[in-house]
């Protein structure tokens, strides 16, 4: 059997590292070589690994006997000794689909029993993006999922149809084998896992050819998702038992389908409110003026008093995004900008001299240099 790693080397930190520094890069590395989500051949056997070294120098106690004495000080350990107490579930929180139980069930034990008991499959997360009117209105989408599946032809049971699988000789079905260690610390009895039945308990003499006596195949689908009107972004979206297969016939995990919303080309969204940028004329802010709006639903008319000022939000009740799953709508904000033309005509600027005149405004003419002919001049 190949030597044990050093911990520490294992996780990639320092001696030194504190419980954040650990926790980090455990769930960096769990990220990476998790079952569900790597292609690489051995990312079972190194997510082991990195999770057992997180369960020991995630404990103080088992860290401060590792820090003394190395590997021997965890001779007296179980494996499930080992794993009691790891906080997994604090680690997985934020992944949105990977079942901590499995993490158990690869190293052979699970629910406080001797034989490895049969978990529910994990879970799978998957991504959709939507458009701002499609998360209004809400909508069904198709995604597409690689999974595992109940084997068809063996139904789980790992075995060719007709043939049953043998009873473990070296564990006598357990599925744990006990080991008595001479170790500094004093004579400890260890338990672990049955290395020949991998904690089953069985045998399988004829392995199912299409499953190759695992149980389960991969297998892509189409799966519908119904996304409610309101949904915001980021949010999660659960399936029941549209993730993987159980080993077993356990049950299958669920899907979980986070949402994002593309950028709209006119709105910005904070909860159920819409903001909408509009431009207006300086004679339309100082008249008045009746314009059409967009709202996510279809233009609107918006009255726009006389003597509107640049930067004036006007509100539009019940023109935002409905709220997730409750009645009713948010509001609108329209925030208009009044635009000052760049160019006028003669008959504009006189007309805008005789209002100035009549204002009792003094207007002092910027006459160009030569320069800013020159420029008009290539301009035209």
């Amino acid at each position: 059997m190949a030597e044990k790693r050093d911990y520490y080397e294992v996780l990639g930190v320092e001696k030194e590292a504190n419980e954040k520094e650990i926790k980090k890069a455990y769930r960096k590395l769990a990220m990476k070589y998790h079952p569900d989500v790597s292609e690489e051949e051995e990312a079972t056997e190194k997510f082991k690994e990195i999770s057992e070294a997180y369960a020991v120098l995630s404990d103080e106690d088992k860290k401060q006997k590792y820090d003394q004495f190395g590997h021997a000080g965890m001779d007296g350990f179980s494996t499930e000794d080992i794993f009691r107490n790891a906080n997994f579930d604090d680690i997985f929180s934020g992944f949105g689909g990977f079942d901590v139980g499995n993490i158990f069930d690869m190293f052979g034990f699970g629910g406080g029993s001797r034989r490895r008991g049969s978990q529910r499959g994990s879970d799978i997360q998957r991504e959709v993006s939507i458009t701002l009117e499609e998360a209004a209105s809400g909508v069904e989408k198709e995604i597409r999922v690689r999974r595992y599946t109940t084997c068809p032809r063996c139904n789980g049971s790992k075995s060719e149809p007709g043939s049953s699988p043998e009873t473990c000789r070296t564990c006598n079905g357990t599925g744990q084998v006990k080991q008595v260690h001479n170790t500094i610390l004093g004579q400890m009895m260890n338990v672990t896992t049955c290395r020949e039945c991998n904690g089953e308990g069985v045998i399988i003499t004829d392995p199912c050819t299409e499953c190759n006596g695992k149980g389960r195949v991969q297998e892509e689908t189409n799966i519908d998702i119904k996304i409610p009107a309101g949904v915001e972004e980021g949010s999660r979206l659960r399936v029941p038992g549209a993730g993987n297969a159980g080993e077993k016939n356990a049950g299958y995990g669920d899907l979980y389908v986070r949402i994002y919303i593309k950028q709209h080309k006119f709105f910005e969204r904070e909860g159920p409110n819409l903001y909408l940028d509009k431009q207006i004329s300086f004679v339309q802010a100082s008249l008045g003026d009746k314009i059409d709006v967009p709202t996510i639903d279809g233009e609107v008319e918006l009255k726009i008093p006389e003597g509107t000022q640049s930067d004036s939000v006007f509100r539009l009740r019940g023109q935002g995004m409905p709220y997730l799953h409750g009645s009713g709508k948010g509001n609108l904000y329209v925030t208009v900008q009044v635009v000052v033309p760049q160019k006028l005509n003669v008959q504009q600027k006189e007309l805008l001299e005789e209002f100035a005149s009549i204002s009792g405004e003094e207007i002092n003419k910027y006459e160009k240099g030569f320069f800013d002919k020159v420029k008009d001049a290539i301009n035209h």
